[in-house]
């Protein structure tokens, strides 16, 4: 690989000559401007305004436009004679920790290799330090003009060194979270929980650019002369508005599962359902209240009382209790009557016999 840089790893005393290389590329599919008409190359032309003609590269330099709009002129020469001591040194300056460094603070990414044999040692040295520290190295370091952050760390077997952002070129997020206050349920939190692990994790190395594919199939086929595959419909993503949370995130749980080649599990999709399918049951229709008549051994205290009964409305239970006391008293009142009424014909009864076994001894003394 070109190299873009040549200096040196100034580690305390050691110093590592390096040969910096880009450690990514951009696949980016790049289109040129066209007149629509004729398909001629539409070009952008140097103009000097005060001139109104066209200049050559050579005749351009570097200018500051200051606040009135005036240019200030700077030459190579006057940035060349600044004091930038890590003009052609990686100065190391920290080891940190590296979730110390914020993602936000990426920028490009570049190799390390080791420039000739005698590096080779202070190479090996410092890219074993590292590994056994777990700890990544911050550096400064000039580049295109312009001094830079940056931060090493060990792949495989090469340092490589992500340029970072300056701290004050970090922008405060004000204004961009939800001014509303929202409250999140738990059981929204599981469905969440259960996306994730549906989801689970995936080798970054088999994701690719979809979208540059298409490109390169559609100018493929333009070049052959042949008609581009109409495209397959993308589902509407519901104009981003959410209608039902739950639902939503049900559905997705399903989908990932079905994704995955799983059996959608409906309503498990928190996890927390014993399998069981909920059911209705029909509850009986309910039946008036009506009191049931005391049974006696008379026939017309049973048919009083079953006449009663009938009388009673069933329509509220407090008339349906109040009959039904009734209907008990006249029952315990027949009931004690045709005891009564046994009992005196019982008595007559043995007073008739009695007066018949006196008279028979009589009756055969005359004889």
């Amino acid at each position: 690989m070109r190299s873009i840089w040549n200096g040196a790893i100034s580690f305390g005393l050691v110093s590592i000559p390096i040969k910096l290389v880009n450690a990514t590329e951009n696949h980016s599919i790049s289109f040129r401007q066209i007149h629509t008409e004729d398909g001629g190359r539409i070009r952008y032309r140097k103009v000097c305004e005060l001139e109104d003609r066209e200049v050559t590269q050579a005749e351009i330099g570097k200018g500051y436009e200051d606040a009135d709009g005036s240019i200030i002129p700077i030459t190579d020469e006057d940035l060349s004679s600044l004091p930038i001591p890590t003009a052609k040194t990686i100065e190391i300056v920290a080891f940190v920790p590296a979730d110390r460094i914020d993602p936000l603070q990426m920028d490009a990414a570049y190799y390390l290799s080791a420039n000739g044999v005698p590096a080779a040692k202070p190479y090996t040295l410092l890219r074993e330090a590292l590994k056994r520290s777990q700890k990544v190295a911050i550096a400064k370091f000039a580049l295109r003009g312009r001094e830079r952050l940056g931060m090493l760390r060990v792949v495989d077997d090469v340092i490589a060194m992500h340029g970072l952002l300056w701290p004050d070129e970090i922008r405060v997020p004000e204004g961009v979270a939800p001014d509303s206050h929202v409250t999140v349920r738990d059981a929204e939190l599981d469905l969440a929980d259960a996306l994730m692990d549906t989801l689970g994790e995936v080798d970054i190395s088999t994701l690719h650019d979809d979208y540059r594919a298409a490109v390169e199939d559609l100018i493929a086929a333009k070049v052959a002369g042949g008609t581009p595959e109409a495209p397959a419909p993308v589902a509407e993503a519901g104009g981003g508005k959410v209608i039902d949370l739950m639902a939503a995130l049900e559905n997705s749980v399903r989908a990932a599962r079905t994704a995955r080649g799983e059996e959608p599990d409906d309503g498990k999709a928190d996890g927390k359902d014993d399998g069981k399918v909920a059911r209705v049951t029909p509850l009986p229709a309910r039946k008036s209240a009506r009191a049931e008549p005391k049974q006696v051994g008379g026939k017309k205290s049973t048919a009083k009382t079953a006449k009663s009964a009938k009388k009673a409305p069933a329509k509220k239970a407090k008339s349906t209790s109040a009959s039904a006391s009734a209907s008990t008293k006249k029952t315990g009142t027949a009931s004690s009557s045709t005891s009564g009424r046994k009992s005196a014909t019982a008595k007559k009864t043995a007073q008739s016999k009695a007066t018949a076994k006196k008279t028979t001894p009589k009756k055969r003394a005359s004889a």
